[in-house]
């Protein structure tokens, strides 16, 4: 769908924030109920866009809204956008 980057200083520290995103969308898969979330991330809930959109002071970044706004206007790119060199695969020995 789309790459994402977004900056911001953290009120409670200071400490600068840089947020890359790339944002796929396809078929959803069975719910993993065992699956691990990452750290800060307290439950999964399935919300309406209109429900996202009223809660975005609560999102970790403001691409999250954005990611969204951007699949429900149809924005997408082939995955032939995004080339991985073998190097990523196969580590040289140096």
């Amino acid at each position: 769908m789309g790459v994402y980057l977004s900056r911001f200083r953290r009120p409670s520290t200071g400490e600068d924030i840089t947020y890359l995103r790339f944002a796929f969308c396809g078929a959803l898969g069975a719910f993993e109920t065992q699956r691990a979330l990452d750290a800060g991330i307290v439950r999964t809930v399935w919300l309406s866009a209109d429900e996202v959109r009223a809660s975005a002071a609560r999102h970790r970044s403001p691409l999250v809204l954005r990611c969204m706004e951007d699949y429900l206007a149809g924005q997408r790119y082939p995955l032939s956008l995004i080339h991985t060199d073998p190097s990523v695969l196969h580590a040289s020995a140096s």
